[in-house]
């Protein structure tokens, strides 16, 4: 089942498991995330939703200690994307992207007990499909069809 666990925030910055009925730190969440946990943070306050606010905190923290994985200039990049006419087009990119590195993460731990070069040949094949299909897409957002112009020099005689 694909349920999201709810979390509740009271005014007093306590966090509530509403599945285990006690209240739970920051760390307690992110090793629900870790473990892969659809997770739920309602302000009780006003019934708000959020998740995300919380998610931002917790990657606050694991940038401030230890190494980051993001630099300087490559939150510089995302920030001015913000309000751009591609937000949307990059947001859904990122995930894409995100979602795509964590399932090969998991083939190739599956794959480790066939021959590994031909597990690299087989995701590197479908590595360079999906990415075709993404610049596809991209281009297609950013309204160029380099399709159409190359079936408009072919037809033409």
């Amino acid at each position: 089942m694909n349920s999201e666990r709810l979390i509740k925030k009271y005014p007093n910055r306590r966090l509530y498991d509403t599945e285990i009925s006690r209240y739970i730190t920051l760390s307690d969440v992110r090793t629900l995330v870790m473990d892969c946990t659809n997770i739920k943070v309602i302000d009780t306050a006003n019934d708000s939703d959020i998740t995300r606010s919380i998610l931002l905190q917790i990657m606050l923290e694991e940038e401030a200690g230890g190494k980051p994985l993001f630099s300087a200039t490559m939150l510089a990049q995302i920030i001015r994307f913000y309000g751009g006419t591609l937000q949307g087009m990059f947001a859904r990119y990122l995930e894409t992207s995100l979602d795509l590195f964590a399932r090969q993460q998991q083939e190739m731990t599956q794959s480790w007990t066939e021959n590994p070069f031909e597990a690299m040949t087989r995701m590197t094949q479908k590595n360079v499909e999906i990415w075709a299909d993404l610049q596809k897409d991209f281009l297609r957002a950013a309204h160029f069809d380099f399709g159409n112009q190359r079936k408009k020099t072919e037809d033409a005689p």
